[in-house]
């Protein structure tokens, strides 16, 4: 992160843009600091509506307290490997972790998805989510049932018995699907208020622009879907080139 840690007094900036309702990167604009990390900022603690400057000047000082004392991670971490940088993994999957939040998945849900994204083998038990996520197993089980029950993971077993939570290649598929058939739902209702308010009047011919305005979208959704479904399962060429 460019210039180090957030400073209390940027962190009271930070809160004061919230109060005037300035977006993200107008307040990273200000600070001179990356978009996402004025993102990541608020979304770790207690996002736009409930974020404190002095508490989150306190949470973080308290993390890297905790940090400090916590024993080394386990050699055979993820992060470790292919020499990869352990820190900017860490703050990659912060920034994952808080993409997915502004899409509207739960905190804990967030995180336990990205971990299971960046791992290279896509699926993890639950004790070792527990142990890389450090929280406790009630946490991971109730994230995973909600992940399941939104089709973004699925269990299996593996040669040992385990019960493994995988990523699945096809969930981005779905899940634009499933956004192209809500959208279409929305078209519908538009629709249906056109014959309510009558033919020809400014209401319904509001809700007729956004019924033909929400289907051209959700068609093209649906299109592109389908057109670029084979990529989530295709290797990149270079992959191959490489390979002797």
């Amino acid at each position: 992160m460019p210039g180090g840690r957030l400073t209390q007094q940027e962190r009271q900036q930070i809160a004061l843009g919230l109060a005037d309702g300035l977006a993200y990167a107008e307040i990273a604009r200000r600070l001179d600091r990356p978009t996402s990390t004025v993102t990541r900022e608020v979304m770790r603690n207690g996002g736009p509506g409930g974020y404190r400057a002095d508490l989150a000047h306190r949470a973080t000082e308290h993390r890297a307290h905790r940090r400090k004392q916590a024993a080394p991670r386990d050699p055979k971490a993820p992060a470790q490997t292919h020499g990869r940088d352990a820190e900017a993994v860490r703050a990659y999957e912060e920034t994952f972790t808080t993409v997915l939040m502004q899409a509207g998945t739960p905190k804990m849900m967030a995180r336990v998805l990205s971990c299971l994204y960046i791992t290279d083998a896509g699926s993890l038990t639950a004790t070792e989510l527990v142990e890389r996520l450090q929280v406790s197993p009630a946490s991971i089980s109730k994230a995973i049932a909600f992940l399941e029950g939104q089709g973004l993971v699925r269990r299996e077993r593996d040669e040992r018995r385990r019960e493994r939570y995988v990523v699945d290649n096809d969930v981005w598929y779905q899940s634009m699907m499933a956004s192209a058939r809500g959208t279409a739902q929305l078209a519908e209702t538009a629709r249906q208020g056109v014959g309510i308010l009558g033919p020809g009047t400014l209401a319904a011919t509001r809700l007729e622009n956004i019924a033909r305005f929400v289907d051209f979208v959700s068609e093209s959704i649906a299109r592109a879907a389908e057109q670029a479904r084979e990529v989530l399962y295709t290797k990149p060429e270079s992959s191959s080139e490489t390979t002797t």
